[in-house]
């Protein structure tokens, strides 16, 4: 397979209901008041919601599928008390909202975060991300309940996730496009995380989706972690998967620093968590290749994200 390149072939999931700045205002005039005057503008939207910045501080979350609006319900019920522990400002919910006026879901109202998503930002400082995004994670990083939120897809032993890694990979086969990717040092890579030690710790806290989009840059320093919508609990695996996503090589040794001394992994990081968490990147990597076609930022991230861990599974040059 060495050689071939790629092109995402699938755009992002349709929209299941209509979302308008309009229908926002309606909301907010009839369930709070308060905030009613306050202008209404869109912001972004992913695969899951649609977000309307409300006013100068103020965002309104509102799911565009009905699978986002069961993960909506998750955010409301424990992101506010993690907020309090965590090192970095995250969008808890201030405020919720009932279904109205034909939409069909529960949304929040959540706080403005400065910053763009690093994905995005035209510079920031990779040594201090690697120590800021290192410590957020250990602090993250503790023992879940067992009623925290399930995830199929996030958290869960890699191997759960080798036969979507092969799907994703058969879409991506004989696709045209400039970049070339070397598919067998991907395979390798991916045998290879297959193979380490699988976690046998409690279950943690995982944000569930933390890449460079997820993560705000603000004056060249990370300044919040947004979009919990996959907020799980299982192997931290899945999140440190960052590390190759968003910092280059050389600022890895401090964000393992920075986790350890922040409690993550009980203050030892093993082989084996490494090797899991380089190939969640490469899954992760994926799946943004194959399905963000109408999604440059993302098809960025893992255009990135695989050139990164084959840079790793190289080793230093001589």
């Amino acid at each position: 397979m060495a050689g071939l390149t790629v092109v995402a072939v699938n755009r992002m999931p349709a929209a299941e209901v209509e979302v308008s700045a309009d229908l926002v205002r309606r909301l907010l005039a009839d369930q709070h008041p308060d905030l009613a005057r306050l202008p209404v503008e869109f912001l972004a939207n992913g695969w899951d919601n649609e977000l309307y910045r409300v006013g100068d501080g103020l965002v309104a979350r509102l799911p565009r599928r009905a699978v986002g609006a069961e993960i909506i319900k998750n955010e409301q019920r424990w992101l506010p008390g993690l907020a309090q522990s965590l090192p970095l400002p995250v969008p808890y919910p201030e405020r919720t909202g009932k279904p109205a006026h034909g939409y069909p879901f529960s949304w929040s109202v959540v706080p403005y975060l400065p910053g763009v998503p690093a994905a995005e930002a035209r510079s920031f400082d990779p040594a201090a991300a690697a120590a800021v995004v290192g410590g957020f994670l250990g602090a993250l990083h503790v023992p879940a309940p067992a009623d925290a939120p399930a995830n199929p897809f996030r958290g869960v032993p890699l191997a759960e996730r080798a036969g979507s890694f092969a799907a994703n990979l058969a879409l991506l086969t004989g696709q045209a496009d400039q970049d070339e990717v070397d598919w067998d040092a991907v395979l390798r890579g991916w045998d290879a995380a297959l193979a380490a030690s699988s976690y046998d710790g409690p279950p943690v806290w995982l944000h569930g989706d933390l890449h460079p989009g997820n993560v705000l840059v603000h004056h060249g320093q990370v300044s919040g972690v947004i979009d919990f919508g996959d907020i799980t609990s299982g192997d931290p695996a899945t999140d440190l998967s960052v590390a190759w996503m968003l910092l280059p090589l050389g600022c890895h040794a401090s964000f393992w620093s920075a986790y350890q001394a922040a409690g993550g992994a009980g203050g030892r990081v093993s082989d084996a968590l490494r090797a899991r968490a380089r190939g969640w990147a490469l899954n992760l990597a994926i799946v943004f290749l194959a399905h963000s076609e109408d999604n440059p930022v993302l098809l960025e991230i893992g255009h990135r994200t695989i050139s990164t861990v084959l840079a790793d599974q190289r080793g230093p040059v001589c």
